[in-house]
């Protein structure tokens, strides 16, 4: 039987329960869960597809891999890429959880994360066995590695890491044979930078994508969190290996998905309009917890506040549900985040401008 930690969430409940005894209700701020509606663009792409008697493809429809390919060009740079290099996940957290599993790897592997990570890259590794090292620089990435992961956007931080990081990162890695995966899940959601640059982006890999995978959903920037869609594109090799494993496994995106998907991929008007609505919440939030007496760190990207009064995490939660805001302690990610909270943007405006009100009295 597998021996991995609890759940960080239900360590919340205590603080939940207060927060709903506030007069004017609970106000959640602490799982980054979309709340606004699915494009009408996915809604009518699921309806049509949705008589799918025959087994569907676990490599993506024709029509998939197409939008697939056609947007990690389009919006992340990667130059063109074929059918070998993109492949469709079921979410962007299935592909972080099990790739240790899908790789092969086992108790005498190292895997590498971040020192503020979520906390899924970890879970990954314990059902394997393998060993984990919480280290951001490359030059200190132990030449045990079999995995590395980086995560830009970073959940919870927002920290973007720039593209010489990129490039010093790709050369470590492959120094010590390592597959380099970057989780870009919020790569749409970059607010004080022109963009967040991807692992694959052409000005980083020259080309060259040996070893490297990268991540990305449309949970955030397309409201599709219920439809679990995700997508990975990288090296040929790598991708050919997971596809195989995934065949074996019936680890398939639903044909209905994933022909929302490709008509998802293909229209960005509703990304910028979503982009909208979550600069105006942080907008209201942001000043807001400033106002509260919280710094606010790194958050330059991605759909958080991560944000401190230099005292324990679990004090600023405590503080929070006393006025009916619940938010997620920074020890969810490291030790490296026990003086933080991450408070976030995936709320409705209302909810946003009650908990704004709150802080700020």
């Amino acid at each position: 039987m597998l021996s991995l930690p609890d759940f960080p969430w239900d360590s919340l409940l205590p603080y939940r329960e207060r927060a709903s005894t506030h007069p004017d209700g609970l106000i959640d701020l602490s799982v980054g869960s979309p709340v606004d509606d699915t494009p009408a663009v996915s809604q009518q792409a699921l309806a049509s597809a949705s008589n799918a008697p025959s087994y569907p493809l676990t490599a993506g429809s024709p029509e998939l891999i197409l939008a697939m390919a056609q947007w990690w060009e389009r919006r992340r740079n990667t130059g063109p890429l074929d059918s070998t290099q993109v492949l469709p996940t079921m979410g962007s957290k299935e592909m972080v959880g099990l790739l240790p599993t899908l790789l092969g790897l086992g108790v005498s592997d190292t895997v590498v994360i971040p020192t503020v990570a979520y906390p899924t890259y970890a879970v990954g590794a314990a059902v394997v066995g393998a060993s984990v090292v919480a280290e951001d620089d490359p030059d200190r990435w132990p030449s045990s590695a079999s995995l590395v992961w980086i995560n830009s956007p970073s959940n919870p931080t927002g920290a973007v890491l720039p593209e010489d990081y990129l490039v010093r990162a790709i050369a470590r890695a492959r120094e010590i044979g390592a597959v380099l995966a970057s989780d870009e899940c919020y790569a749409e959601m970059a607010w004080e930078e022109a963009s967040s640059p991807s692992l694959l982006d052409r000005g980083v890999t020259n080309g060259d994508v040996s070893d490297l995978l990268a991540l990305c959903s449309l949970s955030k920037q397309s409201n599709l969190a219920g439809y679990r869609a995700g997508l990975a594109a990288g090296d040929p090799v790598l991708l050919s290996s997971l596809l195989l494993a995934r065949k074996h496994l019936g680890l398939i995106m639903p044909a209905p998905i994933q022909g929302a998907v490709a008509a998802t991929l293909a229209e960005d008007q509703h990304v910028q309009e979503q982009r909208g609505r979550y600069r105006a919440r942080r907008e209201l939030i942001f000043p807001a917890l400033r106002a509260a007496g919280f710094r606010i760190d790194h958050s330059e990207a991605g759909l958080y506040a991560w944000a401190s009064r230099d005292e324990e995490c679990w004090s600023s939660v405590s503080w929070c549900s006393e006025r009916g805001i619940l938010v997620a302690p920074g020890s969810f990610y490291g030790q490296a985040g026990q003086h933080h909270i991450r408070v976030a943007l995936t709320a409705t405006d209302a909810a946003c401008e009650a908990a704004a009100s709150r802080l700020r009295a």
